[in-house]
């Protein structure tokens, strides 16, 4: 049976206590981004709300239009998922606040993500 945690307190404590071994697993198709512990045998859901795309400071900036922002960031987010999962890690994450911070090693990009729920499931 699995139980469901419904607390960003429970990412960053395992986060925390073994940065290496959580990964982004998939996005799944309601916004909602899955990372897995690798130690702990957690599975953590992601809701997303506001997704900021950061170009890094090497790379040409993008256009953009400032109304399809939101949008934009989600789907550049998608699309790094499905293409380099392996390259993307948690950097930061403020459970306070509820933002959470990515970055691509690939694509050389960072993610500001405000998380709208949290939900951790143990085995």
């Amino acid at each position: 049976m699995t139980q469901i945690i419904r607390s960003g307190a429970f990412l960053q404590q395992c986060w925390s206590v073994h940065p290496l071994c959580v990964q982004i697993k998939r996005m799944a198709g309601d916004r909602t981004l899955v990372l897995i512990c690798t130690s702990c045998k957690s599975a953590h859901h992601l809701a997303l709300g506001m997704v900021t795309p950061q170009e890094s400071a090497a790379q040409a900036p993008t256009g953009s239009a400032a109304g399809g922002a939101a949008d934009r960031g989600a789907a550049l987010l998608t699309d790094c998922v499905a293409r380099h999962q392996a390259a993307l890690t948690l950097r930061d994450m403020d459970v306070f606040q509820d933002l959470v911070r990515f970055r691509c090693a690939e694509c050389r990009r960072h993610y500001e993500v405000t998380v709208s729920s949290f939900e951790t499931h143990q085995r």
